[in-house]
């Protein structure tokens, strides 16, 4: 039988506690890898997650500026007496009555509240840019006319100056007035009131 020498022990021990210690790296990084394997599929999710959640809400969020803006029209085909005030006042704001200019401003308030909101959920991202661009395209057609202009100035101080510039530039533009060119404007008058 062969003896084995003290310095055949000792390389045998460093062999051994290499040998452990190379075991324990080994599972370190198998453990890494591991994580790796499954941290990525659970980041991936996480992902198509919070992506369908952005969706949602972008969706939610142009459901309730739809149905804001279905109720503000309602205003003008429930009553054809707001029609007939929109339609004199879209050619003067100036020459509205009090009580007139009273109506015409209270709507057109909201119309560029809900205009202005539109603005900043574009910006925000919500809106598409073709969404703002059919929204830019519906504002346009109404500031073109001299009435909405003439009411503008006395009410732009209400708004915020990002969209003031908005509107400014709408303006600066000069386009001529369309959208209600086939509806003999001239002719609108009141119309009797029951007392």
């Amino acid at each position: 039988m062969s003896q084995i020498s003290d310095n055949q022990m000792l390389d045998s021990g460093s062999e051994c506690k290499m040998l452990i210690r190379m075991n324990w790296e080994m599972l370190a990084a198998i453990g890494q890898l591991a994580a790796v394997f499954v941290g990525i599929p659970s980041l991936i999710y996480l992902a198509v997650q919070i992506r369908e959640q952005t969706k949602e809400r972008r969706q939610s969020a142009v459901n309730v500026l739809t149905a804001q803006w279905g109720d503000l029209t309602c205003a003008l085909h429930d009553s054809a007496e707001l029609s007939a005030i929109f339609l004199r006042g879209v050619q003067s704001f100036a020459d509205l009555d009090a009580v007139s200019k009273l109506r015409f401003s209270s709507f057109f308030n909201r119309f560029f509240n809900h205009f202005e909101a539109m603005y900043f959920s574009y910006l925000d991202g919500i809106l598409t840019a073709s969404a703002w661009g059919k929204i830019d395209r519906t504002l346009s057609d109404f500031i073109a006319y001299p009435g909405i202009r003439q009411w503008w100035e006395t009410r732009k101080h209400w708004h915020t100056e990002e969209f003031g510039h908005v509107v400014e530039a709408i303006i600066a533009r000069g386009d001529e007035p369309k959208a209600y060119s086939a509806y003999n404007l001239r002719e609108i008058v009141a119309p009797e009131t029951s007392s």
